[in-house]
């Protein structure tokens, strides 16, 4: 059989693609349309492109359907048994990042509530510590406890209000007891006076 790679390196080059792309009609290689010097210009070698003796090949397509679809599976948590996993639980995610991506969420959040004055720097300093001591464990305890805490100071404010509004009621009554007192007192002598006199007066003879 005629060796025909002299043919496949023109029609590659002139094709402009590799020449594992070259398609060369086997019906016409037989016949010897490719054999011959006169096969060997490029403008025969175009002729026959043009003719379809010679063909490029279409490019092989790799499709990624397959792996989107298992993709989407693993997002929705498939495939993800113990069958398929090759590392440790700490290999795969690690305690250390989730730690960081809980402090971050529930020390952004303490810092958005101060900066709306939702809670003041006494209790960010410490909900900021109990985050730090693992008190919480997620953000939405850590708005309970905050809401609670609120709650809390919100109840002992009142009973201190009302205490200390009875304190003043109880401090006003006694100033009032004692300045009626010392009224008496003022003019208490003057009336003993009359008293003793009268009783004096009105005591029968012997």
């Amino acid at each position: 059989m005629v060796s025909l790679k002299p043919q496949m390196r023109l029609a590659a080059s002139v094709m402009k693609c590799g020449k594992g792309k070259v398609w060369l009609d086997p019906n016409e290689s037989t016949d010897g349309q490719f054999q011959g010097s006169s096969s060997l210009t490029g403008q025969n070698i175009r002729k026959l492109v043009k003719d379809g003796f010679i063909i490029r090949k279409p490019s092989k397509i790799h499709s990624r359907a397959r792996a989107r679809r298992l993709n989407d599976a693993k997002k929705k948590g498939r495939h993800s048994g113990y069958g398929k996993r090759k590392g440790t639980r700490e290999a795969r995610l690690p305690t250390k990042i989730l730690w960081m991506t809980r402090m971050r969420v529930m020390r952004r959040y303490l810092t958005k509530c101060r900066e709306t004055n939702k809670i003041d720097k006494h209790m960010y300093h410490d909900m900021y510590m109990k985050v730090k001591g693992n008190v919480f464990k997620n953000k939405r305890v850590l708005m309970e406890s905050i809401h609670k805490s609120k709650a809390e100071k919100a109840r002992e404010k009142t009973l201190s209000d009302q205490f200390e509004a009875k304190r003043a009621k109880n401090k006003a009554s006694r100033e009032r007891k004692f300045a009626r007192r010392e009224e008496r007192l003022a003019h208490g002598p003057g009336g003993a006076e009359t008293a003793i006199v009268s009783c004096v007066y009105f005591l029968p003879l012997v």
